[in-house]
């Protein structure tokens, strides 16, 4: 191990994510698994995502570095319970993107041609269906996009490739014109504590701003996060 005027180097986490795993480590990590990582994955993405926030608003990146190193933990961790399982390793991890990271940027790599950052997009998006084509996990084009989403995200993927895949997606006065009609039936509801008719009209008022979303490319998850937060403020200032 280092000592503390050096610093430790990426082998040495390996090192260390493997003792902790090993038969005289740490009994909380030792009973880990895939299935049981899953909630700390959702933890720590969220909480780099307000490291990002913090570091905008601040300029100070301390926290967002933390926070890195608790996503690599989740990731050498799942490497290193799937090595123990036979499955693979950290090195076939990195192997994988490095191979995935080449043959997706040919204008980089190789003899492709993309000048622009939409020209880059819709290479990755051509040569991802390519690399997918023969997967067997992937049902269909809709069924590949995860459940584990958050709802809003998985609406705007979900329309997006209905859209591609399938039939061309309502403009956007048709979607502004279907809220208004879901708008005025939303009008004659009762009030009624878990009213089905009252989620089934909200759902769809949702869908249509989620195809507007869709439409303008806009990232709706971030700008109610962010309209959460002006709220929060709003009223946390004036106590």
């Amino acid at each position: 191990m280092n000592s503390q005027t050096q610093k430790y180097a990426y082998e040495d986490f390996l090192k260390i994510i493997e003792t902790l795993r090993s038969e005289n480590g740490c009994p909380w990590d030792k009973m880990q698994t895939h299935e049981s990582l899953k909630p700390c994955m959702t933890e720590e993405a969220a909480e780099l995502l307000a490291s990002i926030r913090i570091y905008e608003k601040t300029g100070n990146a301390e926290n967002m570095r933390e926070e890195l190193g608790d996503i690599l933990l989740q990731v050498v961790m799942h490497s290193q319970i799937a090595s123990e399982e036979g499955l693979f390793t950290m090195e076939d991890v990195i192997d994988e993107v490095s191979r995935k990271m080449i043959r997706r940027h040919p204008h980089v790599f190789g003899t492709g041609n993309a000048d622009t950052p939409e020209e880059v997009l819709t290479n990755w998006e051509d040569i991802k269906k390519e690399e997918k084509k023969d997967k067997s996990w992937i049902e269909s084009p809709l069924k590949e996009i995860p459940v584990e989403l958050p709802s809003l995200t998985r609406a705007s993927k979900v329309l997006k490739k209905i859209d591609k895949f399938y039939e061309k997606g309502n403009s956007f006065e048709q979607d502004i014109d279907l809220l208004q009609e879901r708008l005025d039936m939303l009008k004659g509801c009762q009030p009624e504590s878990g009213s089905k008719e009252l989620g089934t009209i909200m759902g769809d008022m949702l869908m249509y701003l989620s195809d507007i979303a869709r439409i303008y490319k806009i990232p709706q998850e971030q700008i109610l996060s962010d309209r959460i937060e002006e709220l929060i403020e709003t009223y946390e200032s004036n106590r």
